[in-house]
Order: C-alpha cells, then structure tokens, then sequence
C-alpha cells in the first residue's frame, strides 16, 4: 500500500503476516466543505465541520495547510470570517460556540451559549453570527465579550449571510426557501425572493448581485436583489453547502468535500472532489454489493469504489445520520441512526421503516440467515437482538459497547469499548473473550477467528473465538475517535464508528475515518 498520510498526522498502514491491502474508495481531500472564505494571503480557507478542522488551500497548486489536525481545540467548524487584523472568527455548529483564533495561532472561545451557531462575517467594523435552527437570532458580537446584541429573532434557520451594498444584511432563510433582507438596527426585515432550491449561503459579486448555493436542488443561483431574476451558473449535485469570491472567482463547497471554481456558467474547475467523511458503517449483501453508511450520506454499489450516493441528510426517506449498517436483502439495509433508531432502510425506495427506537447512541448492527437483528447501544450499556418485532436483552452493563458480530454458530459477540474487551453473550450476560485492548469498535468473525479494530492503538486484531492466538494484522491504522455534538434540528450526537466487514470474497473490509477511505485487507494465501 502506498505511504499515505492520514488527515490524524503520521504515516500509512503498516501490514503484517503476509496480509496485503489496498483502497476500494480512496482517501479523501477533506473532512467535507463547509464555509468558505478568501484570507489575505489570496489562498481559500475552508471549514470542515466532520473532521473538526480549518485548513487553507492554494488556488494555483492545490497545496493545503490545515491550520490545526482533527482533536484540537475547534470543534466541529461551520462558517470562518477573517477581521481587518487576520484574526479568524470560526462557528463551532455542535458545540455551540464562537472561537476566535489570533494569528499567532492562539484559540479562545468568545461565547458559548448560541445554540446552532452557523453563519458569521465580518464587515463594516462589525461581527455578526446567526443561528441555524428553528427560532433562531441574528446577532451583533462583542468582540471583547459583551453581551451581544440581536438584530432578528425566530428566524426559520438561518445560514450564510453577508452585507450587501445597501448596508442591510441579507440571509438564506432554509425553513421557508428565501432570502430576507434586515437592516443592522433590526428594523424593515423583508423577504427578496422565494421558491429556490433551500437556500444555503448568500453573497455579492462585484456587480451586487447575490450569488447563493442551494442546498437541495445543487444549483448556484445569480439573482438580483432588485428584480429577483435569477440565472442557474452551476449544476453541481444537493448538498452544496457555501461560496466565496476571491477577487472575480467564485467558488462553492460541497457537504461531502468538493470545492469547484465556477469559471462561467455550466463550467467548473475541481479543486476537491467528494470523498467519505465518516465511513462508519460497512456491509455486504448476498450479492457483494457495498453500503456505506457516512453519517450525513449513504452510498451502494459494487466492491470496486464505484459507489453513488443513496440518499443524504434532510432527503425525503433519509433515516437520519447514519452509524451501523448491515444487508436486510431485497435493496434493503438495516442501518442505526443518530437519534437512537433502528431501520430497515429501501434507498431505490426511499422507505425507511422504523424496527425500533429510543436508544442511546446506537452503534454497530448485525444480522443473520434468521433475520434476527443484533445491535449495540453504547450510551445505555447493552446488546440487543430484535426478533419477529420484540427487542430483548442480550447483556447490560456494559462500558461502551460499540461493534457486533455473530458466528456461524449464532454466538453473539461486541467489542466493549470502555471496557478495553470483546465478550461473547452468554444466557443475559457477557463474558470476556479477549482483554487487553485500549479502544475496541469494529468486529468481524470468520469462521474460528475474530477480528477487532483498537482504534486508540490504530491497529487491527486477531484472536481465535476462545481468545488465544492473539496477532496484530495491521498497525497505524488510520482511526481514530470522533466526538461531535447534534447537527442542529436534523441530527443526533455525532459519535465515530471505526466499521470492520467481512466481504463474500474472503477479504475484510475497514471503514477508516482517518482518511476517509475504505480499504480492502487481504490475507496470506495458503
């Protein structure tokens, strides 16, 4: 395998035994693209609010600096605005902050109680943040910790704004599909246009004209603030999330990490393609076609990278975000959502079946030839099988409980996570199988053997089903834990979810959110 570097620091996987690997979807350029800024030394600065990280890209090389790796002190970054010193103003969405890093590259947060903490710029001398939510404010920041000043209140979810070149503020409304306009005193709020594609981001060009990325149709629209004509200069795919100018040249970002430069209208440069964000949940059906459960995105297709997208965040269907994933047959998948769910899920369909709900944290999902549905729920300590409609209770107590696999004998087994231990499930109880490990999440077992991925050792593990034989298959595996709160109204708390499959072909498959990629981990032949 090539020596990739992982978005975590430091160098690539490292095989062992004779095992041999390589990526069925290759790494990804960034943690998604969310807001979008020009800094002062001409490059785009881009937020990444998967990966917890701003990072800073060249427009001429492709070159990128990431101005702090995944665990530092921004979380999950929304939208950026730069002040007339260089200081770099970041909207913490998850966490419900605004936090100003200095030049000098020293991080605090301004304020910690605006819930949905979206949109911010910084224009006139002045620093305005808004909230996307249901009910959300508009309002003025004091850069030195003051109270802040609201402009609007109950606003449908606001996003991305700007000044415009009368002075007054105008803001993509996403609840009602619109863009409004508000004078900075609070006063004359007034609705420009209406009926777009759910508006994302508003900004002007040269010619004061609004420039807006639409979230649900994929479109970039021209429109003028005055006749409300509008003119699509881009066709680019749903989930597009904000753009920026950078002297004439336009550029979009999209949720799932692409980057294009709108060079004129219908032609486009690619700075950075979609690639995964998560990849958390991974399974095979009896036909060797591949899910990917990403979070905010799911993809199907064949075991060779040429996956599409199946269905997004905030799509007629959707479940929600998405963590477990295992094959339920027919085009179906059972799949464990963000805000404690189980589904069976039809994307051709786009019918998404509820099985069971009101958990905490779901994580990992199996399933067998019996159609029994086993899952973990990792805040409530348990290991749950779902059988002709009833949930029982395999084991509780548990410390995290995190991957779940069952034998061919029908032996249920997880990996406990807090615990540092796989434990097998035993008439209503756990016992331990293997200890000794730091943070195990993603299991597989084939056949007499067990494989587990420690994603605090970045390592994968293999031992026999009674513990012995224990070998490491893979080291500096590119994994690592990620914690980020809900996504506003759309989404519960996002917690990673290292995934590990078993593939019909004898390979084992590892959903590797350290570089977004899915790799292919074959073994030694004989």
């Amino acid at each position: 395998m090539p020596n990739a570097v992982d978005r975590f620091g430091g160098g690539g996987p490292v095989l062992h035994g004779g095992w041999t690997s390589g990526y069925v979807i290759p790494p990804s350029r960034l943690f998604g693209a969310n807001g979008v800024r020009a800094g002062a030394d001409g490059r785009l600065y881009v937020a990444q609010l998967a990966g917890s990280r701003v990072s800073a890209i060249d427009l001429d090389t492709g070159e990128m600096e990431h101005l702090q790796n995944t665990g530092g002190e921004i979380t999950g970054p929304d939208d950026i605005a730069f002040d007339e010193e260089g200081n770099l103003y970041v909207t913490e969405f998850t966490a419900s902050r605004v936090s100003i890093r200095a030049t000098g590259g020293a991080t605090r947060i301004l304020r910690d109680d605006i819930p949905g903490a979206n949109p911010i710029t910084f224009q006139q001398g002045r620093l305005l943040v808004g909230e996307c939510r249901i009910g959300a404010r508009i309002m003025e920041l004091d850069r030195n910790g003051g109270a802040p000043r609201i402009i609007l209140e109950n606003v449908p979810m606001a996003n991305a704004f700007e000044i415009g070149p009368d002075g007054k503020l105008y803001f993509p409304v996403m609840g009602t599909n619109e863009i409004w306009r508000v004078n900075l005193d609070g006063s004359e709020c007034e609705v420009i246009v209406g009926d777009l594609g759910v508006p994302d981001s508003v900004k002007f060009d040269s010619k004061g004209r609004i420039v807006s990325t639409q979230m649900a149709s994929g479109q970039v629209l021209r429109i003028d603030p005055v006749s409300g004509s509008r003119e699509v200069l881009a066709d680019i795919g749903p989930g597009l999330d904000n753009c920026t100018f950078i002297g004439e040249r336009l550029f979009a970002s999209h949720t799932a990490g692409s980057i294009h430069e709108i060079l004129a209208p219908g032609k486009l440069r690619a700075l950075s393609e979609n690639g995964l964000l998560w990849p958390m949940g991974i399974a095979f059906d009896q036909d060797g076609t591949l899910f990917v459960a990403d979070g905010s995105y799911a993809y199907v297709g064949p075991a060779n990278g040429q996956v599409g997208m199946a269905g997004m965040l905030g799509a007629p269907g959707y479940p929600g975000a998405l963590r477990g994933a295992a094959a339920a047959g027919d085009g179906a998948w059972f799949v464990t959502a963000s805000f404690g769910e189980v589904c069976r899920w039809t994307p051709a369909q786009q019918k998404n079946e509820v099985l069971a709900d009101g958990y905490d944290l779901l994580m990992g999902v199996a399933t067998d030839s019996s159609g029994r549905v086993v899952f973990a729920e990792f805040g409530g300590g348990r290991v749950m099988a779902l059988e002709n409609g009833q949930v029982t209770v395999l084991a509780s107590g548990l410390d995290g409980p995190s991957g779940v696999a069952i034998g061919s004998d029908g032996t249920v087994y997880a990996s406990e996570s807090g615990a540092g231990r796989v434990v097998r499930m035993r008439e209503g109880s756990a016992e331990t199988v293997a200890d000794g490990l730091q943070l195990p999440e993603g299991i597989a077992v084939v056949g007499n053997s067990i494989y587990v991925i420690d994603v605090a050792a970045r390592e994968m593990v293999r031992f026999d089903t009674d513990g012995s034989g224990r070998e490491v298959i893979i080291s500096d595996l590119p994994v690592a834990r990620r914690n980020l709160g809900p996504v506003g109204d759309m989404s519960g708390p996002m917690l990673s979810f290292a995934s590990l499959a078993a593939g019909n072909d004898g390979k084992l498959y590892v959903g590797a959110d350290g570089n977004g990629s899915v790799m292919a981990l074959t073994p030694p032949r004989g």
